[in-house]
């Protein structure tokens, strides 16, 4: 019994997931969108990932306060130096992941 639970939430959050993400490719896909939409459009992510990044960043503990010179910060900013000038994914994550490293073995 468990089982068929299972697949059932499986099944339904696939839908969840999947639904948003369809309607709006179903209807726009063959329209023309005007160039200001699309210039909108393609500044989403970066807005979403500022938004989940930054409090991240600047602030520590419970309950939140601000905390500027954290090591993850510090890791943050050259590496996203190097991913603006370099656009690469991969020496991005290797680059922030030993300055991380780096950071917490001198802080």
């Amino acid at each position: 019994m468990i089982k068929s639970e299972y697949l059932i939430l499986v099944v339904g959050m696939g839908l969840v997931t999947y639904i948003p993400r369809w309607i709006p490719l179903f209807f726009l896909s063959k329209r023309k969108l005007p160039p200001l939409i699309i210039e909108w459009l393609d500044l989403i992510p970066a807005a979403i990932l500022s938004a989940l990044l930054l409090p991240e960043l600047i602030t520590a503990g419970s309950p939140r306060h601000i905390e500027i010179f954290r090591p993850e910060l510090l890791a943050a900013i050259p590496t996203f130096l190097f991913a603006v000038k370099t656009k690469s994914l991969g020496g991005t994550v290797v680059l922030g992941m030993f300055l991380f490293w780096l950071l917490e073995k001198v802080m």
